[in-house]
C-alpha cells in the first residue's frame, strides 16, 4: 500500500533528497524492482516536502 503523508509528519525536502541519492549511489545506476517501488515513493514524498516548503514560505 502506497504511504500517505501528512505535512505534520514529512521530513525535510533535503532529507529525504539525500535518501534518494544514496539509493542511486548504492545501486550503480541500476535499480532493482523493489528499489524502483522505493524510488518512486522517495519521489512523492520529496514532492510533498517541497510543496510543504513552498506553503510554509508564502
Amino acid at each position: 500500500m502506497p504511504p500517505t503523508f501528512d505535512r505534520r509528519s514529512l521530513r525535510p525536502a533535503d532529507v529525504v533528497n539525500a535518501e534518494i541519492r544514496s539509493l542511486w549511489e548504492r545501486s550503480d545506476g541500476r535499480l532493482s524492482p523493489e528499489e524502483e517501488e522505493r524510488y518512486h515513493w522517495l519521489l512523492v514524498e520529496w514532492a510533498a516536502a517541497v510543496r510543504g516548503d513552498a506553503a510554509q514560505a508564502a
